[in-house]
C-alpha cells in the first residue's frame, strides 16, 4: 500500500514533468478574459485547484476563494447520490447559496481593489 502511494505520488508531483507540471502548463484561457480583458467571477479557479493540489492550501485559497465550498459541495453531492440523505437535496441547495453569494463577495473585493487586470 505504501509503495502504492508512492508510486501515485511521483507520477502526481513528478520530477518537474509529472501531471501537475503538466497541468500548470496546459491551464485553459478564459473567454470572458479574452474578450474583455477582465477576470470573469470564475477567473483563479484552476489555479486554485493546481495549488491545492500542490499542497498549498494559503495559495489555492488567494487564488480562489470559493474553491474549499465547490469541493465540499461535490463531494457531497457524490455521497449522497450513493446514500441518499433525507435533506440532502436542501444541504445541496443551501450550499449552492452559499458558493454564489462567496463568489459574488470575491468579485465585488476584485473590483474594489482593483485586481481584475
Amino acid at each position: 500500500m505504501k509503495k502504492a502511494l508512492a508510486i501515485f505520488m511521483l507520477a502526481l508531483v513528478g520530477e518537474g514533468n509529472g501531471f501537475i507540471h503538466w497541468l500548470e502548463n496546459h491551464l485553459l484561457a478564459c473567454p470572458f478574459k479574452q474578450l474583455t480583458g477582465l477576470d470573469c467571477p470564475g477567473c483563479g479557479l484552476q489555479r486554485s485547484i493546481v495549488s491545492l493540489l500542490k499542497g498549498d492550501v494559503v495559495a489555492s485559497f488567494k487564488f480562489y476563494p470559493p474553491t474549499f465550498s465547490i469541493l465540499i459541495l461535490l463531494i457531497f453531492a457524490l455521497f449522497h447520490l450513493k446514500f441518499d440523505f433525507k435533506h440532502g437535496a436542501l444541504i445541496i441547495k443551501t450550499l449552492y447559496i452559499l458558493i454564489t453569494v462567496i463568489i459574488i463577495i470575491n468579485y465585488i473585493y476584485k473590483v474594489y481593489h482593483q485586481q481584475l487586470f
